[in-house]
């Protein structure tokens, strides 16, 4: 059994280690202070972001990205994942379902968005829908030669920035009817609602918006109608692992900060590290890591190199974000408890990635979700997919 990485994938864990580094914390405090970025700033990330060529890491060179495998992406998408202020969304990561499209759709849409020229937002979540996409009231109607859309998304993450939705609606609303619209916001009948704001900082926005009427042809259908639950579902994995892969990376920058400050901070002339309370906290933190991490690695490699299917990359991707969520939250409550007062300060990168790790355990998929998907796998598969291990 060969557990190590390959010299390729070292090589690249470190170039992502060194961006996140050198082009990604540099702008932590500013984001902070701002609650996001200045357009000078914002600038010269995108093109740091070209520069070092992480454009559309999950995309087929053919369309424009850079042909990454899913293993590959984990460990870049993991090193991203220790910045503060969720700066790991600079490098911009075209949905997924994008690849599905038709060449035209590719042209317009997927293509020009791994050059960093267009950018999109996926657009699910209602009001009165959100674990339950069936409860989806977004409809798109036959209208002669179009299609009339109308509803409501909330929590579009990235809307500010995007500029064009991948828009979840219910064709005559029916659910069994699922369907994507690639729709541009420019587009007469798109109405930003408003902007909330929210615990965590974020260097984009989560907008609501409306949609009243909005006209487009056949040729802003993705897939085909009635494949946009398995559309999204492709993407809500994609996403499950890669939030897997950033709350490990945030979680170990959270550990290295707490052991470097015990060793530092004295108490009673003596360094806190020495104390048995602090020692006991950074051994659990070290070891629900270790294990968060295995199983993230585990499950990507079966993803990208070990033969997995796609039911099965459900099954496990659900697993992934509902350990590495939760450990991650444990992981920085106690640092912020070692931290103690200055643990507090908004200062310090633990305080931020306390709150930003938060939403970690309810987008995408709350971790009451991810359990009711690994118990339905229990239920049709048995423990084996989970309790057994990758045949070479």
């Amino acid at each position: 059994m060969d557990l190590g990485l390959s010299s390729a994938d070292r090589e690249l864990q470190q170039k992502a280690r060194d961006f996140t580094d050198q082009v990604l914390v540099p702008l932590e405090d500013e984001c902070e202070e701002h609650d996001g970025l200045t357009p000078e700033s914002a600038a010269a990330a995108k093109q740091a972001v070209l520069d070092w060529e992480f454009n559309a890491i999950n995309h087929a060179e053919a369309d424009g990205g850079r042909g990454f495998d899913l293993f590959q992406q984990m460990l870049i998408e993991e090193q991203w994942g220790r910045s503060t202020g969720a700066l790991w969304d600079i490098p911009w990561r075209p949905s997924i379902p994008l690849a599905a499209g038709t060449e035209e759709q590719k042209d317009r849409f997927l293509r020009p968005a791994c050059r960093g020229e267009r950018r999109d937002a996926y657009a699910i979540t209602e009001e009165g829908a959100g674990s339950d996409p069936t409860m989806v009231e977004t409809t798109a109607k036959r209208n002669g030669d179009s299609w009339a859309i109308s509803g409501e998304k909330w929590h579009v993450t990235s809307g500010d920035v995007a500029d064009f939705f991948l828009l979840h609606t219910h064709v005559d609303g029916d659910p069994a009817k699922a369907t994507i619209f690639l729709v541009d916001k420019d587009r007469s009948g798109v109405r930003l609602v408003r902007t909330p704001k929210y615990m965590h900082t974020f260097v984009f926005e989560h907008p609501i918006f409306s949609f009243e009427d909005v006209r487009v042809g056949d040729d802003a259908i993705l897939g085909e109608i009635g494949q946009g639950f398995e559309l999204t579902k492709d993407w809500f994995v994609e996403e499950r692992l890669m939030i897997g892969a950033r709350t490990v990376g945030a979680a170990t920058r959270a550990l290295e900060l707490s052991l470097d400050f015990a060793k530092e901070r004295r108490q009673f002339d003596t360094p806190i590290v020495e104390f048995q309370a602090v020692e006991f906290k950074l051994a659990d933190m070290a070891a629900d890591l270790m294990a968060a991490k295995s199983m993230l690695y585990r499950a990507c490699w079966q993803g990208a190199r070990g033969g997995a299917d796609r039911k099965e990359l459900h099954a496990l991707a659900s697993a992934v974000k509902l350990v590495c969520s939760e450990t991650a939250g444990r992981v920085v409550d106690e640092a912020l408890q070692i931290h103690g007062g200055r643990g507090y300060m908004r200062e310090q990168p633990v305080e931020r990635l306390w709150r930003e790790l938060r939403v970690d355990r309810i987008w995408e998929g709350t971790s009451e979700i991810q359990r009711t998907v690994i118990g339905n796998e229990l239920r049709k598969r048995g423990a084996g997919l989970y309790s057994g291990w990758p045949v070479s």
